[in-house]
């Protein structure tokens, strides 16, 4: 399985990183959700490099035009809520894409918050059979809402190829990752992968909560 580290090469990308990191920067959630959108798109147009492309020719004023677009039908996946702005991101680049949709979300299942359940409760999804699943969420910490997200699309058909993406994931959560999706035709993406969780399995030093500072706090 192939693993790409954005923060093992200088690009745009790390001052974006910087800036969602920041405690005071965290505080305008308009800024926040701006640039988890943008980390969306950069590695959206990486992985627009690994796709299959064909020659099309195109009328223009002027003549005829030969461009290599892609052929891969393209389905781009998210968890509710935090994956919202990232998923944007993705759709600003795959602008003909189909879109599928899951709300996973943690619950802890003692008093002292240290253990973590998954819930599922929603699932809207295209056909994904013989088509490249892109499934995009910011945080990839135990991977544990990733690897649901994952089967509950598989109701829906299998994929040809997946990209894991993710802005920020930990060594945990790639290990899980590894464990689950299928070694031959899965990609993990990310823009840093930080040490490791605390013990209220939040990455550390992560930036928090992705969804609180995207949309506010919850119940």
């Amino acid at each position: 399985m192939k693993i790409i580290n954005f923060s093992d090469q200088n690009s745009i990308i790390n001052q974006y990183l910087l800036e969602i990191r920041d405690v005071d920067y965290q505080k305008n959630r308009l800024l926040f959700r701006n640039n988890i959108q943008r980390i969306g798109e950069m590695e959206a147009y990486e992985i627009s490099k690994t796709l299959h492309y064909k020659l099309k020719d195109i009328a223009t004023p002027l003549g005829i035009a030969h461009i290599n677009v892609p052929t891969e039908s393209v389905v781009l996946a998210t968890i509710f809520r935090a994956g919202l702005p990232f998923h944007n991101g993705f759709l600003n680049v795959y602008d003909h894409a189909e879109n599928a949709f899951v709300s996973a979300y943690r619950e802890y299942t003692d008093e002292e918050h240290h253990n973590v359940g998954i819930h599922v409760e929603y699932l809207a999804t295209p056909s994904i059979d013989e088509k490249t699943l892109i499934i995009a969420d910011p945080m990839l910490a135990t991977g544990g809402s990733m690897e649901l997200g994952y089967k509950a699309f598989l109701t829906r058909g299998i994929p040809k190829r997946i990209h894991v993406a993710c802005v920020i994931a930990t060594p945990e959560g790639i290990n899980h990752i590894k464990k689950v999706f299928p070694e031959d035709k899965t990609t993990i993406w990310c823009a840093a992968i930080d040490p490791g969780l605390n013990e209220h399995k939040y990455i550390v030093p992560g930036f928090g909560d992705a969804g609180d500072l995207c949309y506010g706090g919850k119940l």
